[in-house]
């Protein structure tokens, strides 16, 4: 079994080698949506971009209950492999993926029962409410993948394999770029088509993770003794899981609430916020991967024990988080137009206009979201996810209110929307900080 021990060794190399496959992954699993995005814009028009793009925010706050449960899961795998109590460990696995299970299960059935009602409250406009159905309707299939792929990942993380979740990411993007063009090109399927795609690929991922991880890594066969519900192990699960699910799912859902304020103002600005947020998160995605991965040092460190090693990787990650951080801003900034252009036609001037000035905006601070994810790694590797749901409440908390405020001034509009994203963050950071001093 590959794994990988953070509790010796130099700390930034150990973390960077670490982190780099997540990062990479990540960046392959945003090109699902991305590619959906690009060539849905270039072949569909602007009404079935704004239904696949807007159909993104909404994804991801659902998935992001599963992965918050999955992202619990593993810090308490993580802490229990730092311990080397690996019975606890099998465990947990058992009871988390029975739970996690079930609730995937539950999600898929809600989603569909409720799929009107959610568009609704969406203000989804009515020249891209049907586009949008039909999108989402496929899409919701996939939720069990997402589950299968997320759980497995974050099983392999927390033993320092961070190479396999990789692999299958790959394999399926590549799989979603072929079938994108084969269906919405070559088989005119329109948005169905999309979707098909994605989930085709996200199946492949998951049950290709699940097959590598059964075959691979046979200390995670279960014998009978580990098929018991033990209360101690689920207590600990639990609070890790439910606290970061709810951190996730608040995160996300502020920024479901943001887009129906975006959706308000029409099929332009739903179409530049749904290009210029798939840039954005393509573009802070890689800080965000390195603060899981400094959440699994931390936790590692935790459970053996090693406080002045996880003080010392405090401040390498910061200083590597800030760096990144600052320099992929300046990229954005500088080249803010011509990446509007790989999924905008160049007479969509108004899309371009309104998506460059959100990336200007927002991407100029990406260091203080750096930040902010290395607080929520952190906080969940010490057992204390509460603090990483209070952090995520006031970044989106602040972002929310301040986006309603403001984009109801006419002399500001929707700008205000997108300038309330780095204020909500800063306020987040300093709040982290803050903590973290005074409990020392």
């Amino acid at each position: 079994m590959k794994q990988t021990t953070l509790t010796t060794g130099n700390i930034t190399g150990s973390l960077l080698r670490f982190a780099f496959p997540m990062m990479v992954g990540n960046l392959l699993q945003q090109l699902y949506n991305i590619v959906d995005t690009l060539i849905v814009g270039q072949f569909l028009g602007k009404e079935a971009l704004a239904a696949v793009g807007s159909s993104y925010s909404l994804m991801t706050f659902l998935t992001s209950i599963l992965l918050g449960l999955c992202m619990g899961s593993g810090v308490s795998f993580s802490i229990s492999f730092g311990k080397q109590e690996y019975d606890r460990m099998k465990s947990g696995i058992f009871m988390s993926f029975v739970m996690i299970g079930a609730a995937a299960l539950l999600l898929s059935a809600a989603v569909f029962a409720g799929l009107d009602l959610i568009l609704g409250l969406l203000c989804v406009p009515g020249d891209v409410y049907g586009l949008m159905r039909e999108y989402l309707w496929v899409i919701f299939w996939g939720i069990l993948a997402t589950f299968l792929y997320n759980f497995f990942a974050s099983l392999l993380r927390a033993v320092g394999n961070s190479t396999a979740p990789l692999l299958f990411l790959g394999i399926a993007a590549l799989s979603n770029i072929g079938l994108d063009l084969l269906f919405i090109i070559r088989f005119h399927r329109g948005v169905r088509g999309a979707a098909e795609a994605t989930i085709l690929s996200q199946y492949a991922a998951g049950f290709g993770i699940l097959l590598y991880t059964i075959i691979q890594f046979l200390q995670f066969r279960f014998k009978r003794k580990d098929l018991r519900w033990k209360p101690e192990v689920l207590r600990e699960i639990f609070q890790l899981s439910f606290l970061t699910c709810i951190q996730q799912s608040v995160m996300n859902f502020g920024i479901l609430m943001i887009q129906g304020l975006v959706n308000s103002f029409g099929a332009v600005v739903m179409a530049a916020f749904s290009v210029a947020v798939k840039i954005d998160t393509f573009a802070y995605m890689p800080v965000q991967d390195f603060g899981n991965a400094f959440s699994t040092f931390v936790a590692q460190n935790y459970g053996a024990g090693k406080t002045k090693r996880i003080r010392e990787g405090i401040r390498s990650a910061v200083k590597t988080a800030f760096f990144f951080g600052a320099a992929v801003s300046a990229l954005v900034f500088v080249f803010a137009r011509p990446l509007m252009l790989i999924f905008v036609k160049p007479q969509e001037t108004e899309i371009i206009r309104e998506g460059v000035r959100y990336l200007r905006i927002e991407g100029s601070f990406y260091y203080l979201i750096g930040f902010l994810f290395l607080c929520y790694g952190y906080y969940r590797a010490v057992k204390r996810p509460g603090m990483s749901l209070v952090l995520t409440v006031i970044s989106l908390g602040t972002r929310v209110l301040l986006a309603y405020i403001l984009s109801a001034v006419p002399q500001i509009g929707v700008t205000g929307i997108w300038a309330a994203v780095p204020i909500g963050w800063f306020l987040a950071d300093l709040t982290g900080y803050l903590y973290y001093r005074n409990s020392k």
